[in-house]
Formats: C-alpha cells, sequence, structure tokens
C-alpha cells in the first residue's frame, strides 16, 4: 500500500514537471516573437523617422526658395492689375520715358497701367516717328496693339505690301524677333464698303488677303520665324469708329498687329532703336 502511494505522488510530480516545461516553451516562443516584431518596429521606425526627416528637410528647403522669391519680388518687380509683372529697373525707363509725354496726356493716366500704356505707345512711336498719325499703339494689360492705316501698308483696295511700309515693318519685326516665345497676330480690317471684284469675293477676303501679305512680308523680308505669326481677318465687323464719313472710313481701314511683349525687353529695344535715331 505504502508503495503504490509513493508511486502516485511521483507519477503527480512527474506529470506537473511536463506541464511547466510546455509551458516554459510556450513562454519562451511568445517572448521570442514578440522580440521579433519589436526589432522590426524599431527598424520601422527609424526608417520613418529618416523618411519625415527628409520631407521636412525639402519643406524647410522649398519654404526658404519661396520667401527668397518672394523678397526679391517685393524688391525688384511691381505687380500691375494683378497681371503685368514690371522690374523696378523698367519702371525707372518708363518713368524716364514719361517725362517726354505730352502733359495734358499724362494728366488723364490715373493708373500704373495708364502710365505704362502711354510710356510704351511713346516708345513705339517716337521709334517710328516719321510715320505720324499713320500709327496707333496701345496696351492692354501686357498685350501690345498697334493700328497702322491701310493708306501706309497699301493701295487703295489692293493687298500688295507698299514700299512706304519697310520701315514700320522693320520695327515691328525687330521687337518680334526680340522674344522668340511671343505669339503675333496680325488682322486685317476694312470698312463698311462692299466689294466685289475679281480678286476679292467681299470685304473677308480683302481682310484676311492684306493680314496674309504683312505675315509674309515679316517671314521673307525681315526673318521672323512663321511658327510666331497668325494672320486673321476681321472684315469690316470691328469698326473703330462708325463708318459715317472718308475721314472715319479711312481711320477703319486698318491692320492690327497684336504682341505680348517681355516688358523689360521691349524697352531696352526701342531704347537702343531711339539711341540710334538720336
Amino acid at each position: 500500500m505504502k508503495k503504490l502511494s509513493i508511486i502516485g505522488v511521483a507519477s503527480i510530480v512527474l506529470l506537473s514537471s511536463c506541464v511547466s516545461k510546455k509551458k516554459y516553451v510556450a513562454l519562451e516562443d511568445n517572448l521570442a516573437q514578440t522580440q521579433s516584431r519589436l526589432t522590426k518596429t524599431q527598424v520601422e521606425k527609424e526608417e520613418l523617422e529618416t523618411k519625415m526627416a527628409k520631407i521636412e528637410a525639402r519643406v524647410e528647403e522649398y519654404n526658404s526658395k519661396i520667401n527668397s522669391l518672394k523678397e526679391i519680388n517685393d524688391s525688384q518687380y511691381t505687380t500691375v492689375d494683378d497681371v503685368a509683372v514690371m522690374s523696378n529697373n523698367t519702371k525707372a525707363n518708363m518713368r524716364k520715358t514719361l517725362e517726354n509725354v505730352d502733359p495734358a496726356k499724362l494728366a488723364e493716366a490715373k493708373t500704373l497701367q495708364d502710365s505704362m500704356n502711354l510710356a510704351v505707345s511713346y516708345k513705339l512711336k517716337q521709334s517710328i516717328a516719321d510715320e505720324g498719325e499713320d500709327i496707333d499703339v496701345s496696351i492692354d494689360k501686357t498685350v501690345v496693339m498697334i493700328n497702322i492705316s491701310d493708306e501706309l501698308l497699301f493701295n487703295t483696295a489692293g493687298y500688295r505690301v507698299s514700299n512706304k511700309a519697310d520701315n514700320v515693318l522693320k520695327k515691328l519685326a525687330d521687337v518680334i524677333n526680340s522674344e522668340p516665345s511671343m505669339e503675333v497676330m496680325v488682322e486685317g480690317h476694312t470698312d463698311s464698303r462692299t466689294i466685289n471684284t475679281p480678286l476679292f469675293e467681299d470685304n473677308w477676303d480683302l481682310s484676311v488677303k492684306r493680314a496674309t501679305s504683312i505675315v509674309r512680308e515679316l517671314q521673307n523680308k525681315y526673318d521672323v520665324n512663321p511658327k510666331q505669326l497668325i494672320a486673321a481677318g476681321r472684315s469690316s465687323y470691328l469698326p473703330l469708329v462708325e463708318n459715317d464719313s472718308k475721314e472715319n472710313m479711312a481711320k477703319n481701314r486698318r491692320t492690327k498687329i497684336v504682341i505680348l511683349p517681355n516688358l523689360d525687353k521691349f524697352f531696352a529695344l526701342m531704347d537702343a532703336d531711339t539711341a540710334s535715331i538720336d
């Protein structure tokens, strides 16, 4: 009986020992897995911290560039009606130019854009001063618009470019060639009198033919890149004034040149032109 009791106790001890060992092994496995996950998490954390540091460095670099550009813009440039940007050097040249403008016209300038219009108009007119009233120059924002009387460019009801136009077209070509990225639209306009000849069916034909004649002249004679040129005809449908007199009809018969210049280059070019004239 005593022997049986000893065997029972030994069995219980042995069984308890086996259960404890299994738990120990399981705990060891759990610990190893936890340590592995911890190591992986630590590595991922370090990688994320490295990426975040790089991102923060880039953001700081970009902010620094933005602030630098803003400082340059604030100190060196002026915004005109939230569209055009003019350097202070150009603005100084503009003020110098305005000293020569008719005081009556200058008194009508209420904004910086008005003053810019007057200055650019004066510069371009001065460079082709011998053409007088046959040319009108203005700007809308940064778009320079030059209206040239057909009396200067063509014979009556014709489309072949007159030799009288050589000077003005050469000046225009210089402006266009100074900025290869600009596009230039040449628009033909007529008065309201109807026309029907073997050459022209109507004013649409005449206006388009005159525009293409100017475009070809700029391309072939003055080496303007044809990719920069657009020819358009507007017939009689955009008159400057009512077609109620000979004088007004003459004003409406015109070729309009629309260009988008870099203002700094435009003023530099005009300064060079006027210096050679002086």
